[in-house]
């Protein structure tokens, strides 16, 4: 890989955090007059239509993209990142932006901790060290025992936990599975689970959240695409950090938009929390 890519591949992987960011922003807004079930549906429609686009263009067309020796698995994922998806944005009603996403920053943590029991890989007592730390930073994050516990702050840790299944899932998939194959089951079983279950959600909305929603479905195809062009251009290792450009983006829009603020705890544990979650991508990546 070059480095010309490599940089290419970073300025990729921040445009995605910025539009992954301007998503959730769009979903908070939403999310405070809408039901979130029907919010996520309507971006599933919208987001299978575009996997399976993609997948036509490709050589074979949907039905090389759809084959697969492991549908269980696949269909778990699709089920999994829908509901993560519901999840986090309902901690984004519950807790605004910054505290949401403050605690979810943890999810590469979770992934080192898990990639033993769930893929047999090998975790090391430094990168074991580097999640102790970064689970002080979200107990900080969290304040425990601290006055009246918020117990809307473990629903993006919940979110985080589902998410870093996911991912460790989509790991799994891989080593049978091409990512254009992953890729098209994930929007598909989305879109129809979703339609499942937020057709009974359905509220008439205003015209101008109509517009809103536009642009959440727009967000939403584009923020994958960028990440896919992002991934065919440089090593993942090498970009993956900068995904925590999503936490200050997310913050910035945070406190623009609707008022939210930084508290002192919240900035120190995400920082913890980052910091310990770059050691174990830099270990990982020097492992390899």
């Amino acid at each position: 890989m070059t480095e010309q890519n490599t940089r290419l591949g970073i300025l990729l992987m921040i445009a995605t955090t910025l539009v992954f960011a301007a998503q959730d922003g769009i979903s908070r807004h939403l999310a405070a007059d809408y039901p979130v079930l029907m919010i996520v549906m309507i971006r599933y429609w919208f987001f299978g239509l575009f996997v399976i686009s993609v997948a036509a263009r490709q050589a074979g067309g949907i039905a090389n993209a759809a084959r697969t020796e492991q549908p269980l698995i696949q269909i778990f994922r699709g089920l999994l990142l829908a509901a993560e998806i519901c999840v986090m944005i309902t901690a984004f009603d519950l807790l605004g932006l910054v505290e949401s996403h403050a605690v979810f920053v943890c999810y590469p943590l979770l992934v080192a901790a898990l990639s033993g029991p769930i893929l047999g890989e090998s975790v090391g007592w430094r990168r074991w060290s580097a999640i102790g730390v970064g689970f002080v930073g979200v107990l900080i994050v969290l304040q425990p025992g601290f006055g009246v516990f918020a117990v809307e702050a473990l629903v993006p840790l919940l979110a985080a936990l589902m998410f870093a299944v996911y991912g460790l899932l989509t790991r799994y998939a891989a080593r049978r599975d091409t990512s254009a194959t992953s890729f098209f089951w994930t929007g598909v079983t989305g879109a129809v689970v979703m339609t499942a279950v937020g057709i009974w959600a359905w509220t008439p909305m205003a015209p101008s959240d109509w517009v809103w929603m536009g642009l959440l479905c727009l967000t939403g195809a584009g923020g994958h695409y960028l990440l896919i062009r992002t991934y065919e251009v440089a090593e993942a290792s090498a970009v993956q950090p900068f995904a925590y450009f999503q936490l200050v983006f997310a913050a910035v829009i945070g406190l623009a938009a609707f008022g939210e603020v930084i508290r002192l705890n919240v900035a120190i544990g995400a920082a913890i929390v980052i910091a310990a979650g770059l050691f174990t991508l830099w270990r990982e990546r020097r492992n390899r």
